[in-house]
C-alpha cells in the first residue's frame, strides 16, 4: 500500500501507534508500506481505514492505479 506510510504520517502516527490502533502489528504495517506484503486482507484494510479514519477506497484506489502502472 503505496500510501500507507504517507497516510500514517498526515494522521501524525508512528508505525506502533498505528499498529496499536488498527489491532494489527507493527510488522505488518512495515510490510505494506515497503511493498513487501501487498496481499492485504479486507479486513486489514478495513482495520487500517478505521485507525486513520479515511474511506477504504483511499487504499484500495491507490493499489489498483499502482498495480495498473506496473504492467506499462
Amino acid at each position: 500500500m503505496k500510501e500507507l506510510k504517507r497516510l500514517r504520517i498526515e494522521a501524525n502516527l508512528s508505525q506502533e501507534e498505528l499498529a496499536k490502533k488498527a489491532g494489527i502489528s507493527r510488522v505488518a504495517i512495515s510490510l505494506l508500506e515497503n511493498g513487501k506484503s501487498v496481499d492485504a486482507k479486507g479486513s486489514t484494510i478495513k482495520k487500517l481505514s478505521d485507525a486513520l479514519q479515511i474511506d477504504p477506497k483511499v487504499l484500495l484506489c491507490s493499489e489498483t492505479y499502482v498495480s495498473i502502472n506496473k504492467d506499462t
